[in-house]
């Protein structure tokens, strides 16, 4: 996170605010399960093979549908050349859309698979050589980052380095409340406002690359 321009950490804010945002309505679709949080959904696939229940399946799928998002982000990254961030937020668009297509015409629960597909792509947007510089769709590397800034400022270090941690945190905190609220009051439908989010930083990618 540090070691991005301060757009570029504008950014990241931002696209946690959307994943808070498409988790939480993820979450509140399958009573339980992540579309960007792997680690949650790793333990209620264990789970649930304990149990032999089919947790275990929507578990699995959900997390195959995420590494797909990382492959499919990852190699549209790498096709779009020097518009690789805008590109990846076009690509993570068509799948917030994809949900609402799936929701319509298959039902609520199969809405939840291109979520992850689209999770999955958006962490690919800071990645560098194969590795991601920031996540923006889970927060313990953060959190831990953010520890180690703090501590480094205890003794003597830079005093504010731990912020932009947090603030990522607090992003996908606050865009969590959001789509939380949200689906409380529009369903599904409330991901035409990730959609509509996501669309927005796009856009601002793609005319900072041509100013």
């Amino acid at each position: 996170m540090v070691r991005l321009d301060r757009p570029s950490q504008v950014l990241a804010v931002c696209f946690a605010v959307v994943a808070g945002f498409v988790d939480a309505v993820g979450f509140l679709i399958t009573g339980g399960f992540f579309v960007s949080f792997m680690t949650g959904n790793t333990t209620r696939l264990a789970i649930g093979l304990s149990e032999i229940s089919h947790d275990a399946l929507v578990a699995g799928g959900l997390l195959l549908a995420f590494v797909l998002g990382v492959v499919t982000g990852a190699s549209v990254g790498r096709l779009a050349g020097r518009y690789k961030r805008p590109a990846i937020m076009g690509w993570v668009l068509l799948a917030l859309l994809a949900a609402l297509v799936a929701y319509v015409k298959v039902g609520v629960v199969w809405s939840v698979v291109p979520l992850a597909l689209a999770m999955g792509a958006q962490n690919t947007v800071f990645a560098d050589d194969g590795e991601v510089m920031v996540g923006t769709t889970y927060m313990t590397g953060n959190l831990v980052k953010m520890g180690e800034r703090i501590t480094v400022a205890l003794f003597g270090g830079d005093r504010w380095s731990w912020v932009p941690f947090f603030l990522l945190w607090a992003g996908l905190a606050g865009g969590a409340v959001l789509g939380a609220l949200s689906y409380q009051n529009f369903g599904v439908w409330a991901l035409a406002l990730a959609a509509t989010a996501m669309l927005s930083l796009a856009l601002y990618s793609l005319f900072r690359l041509r100013a």
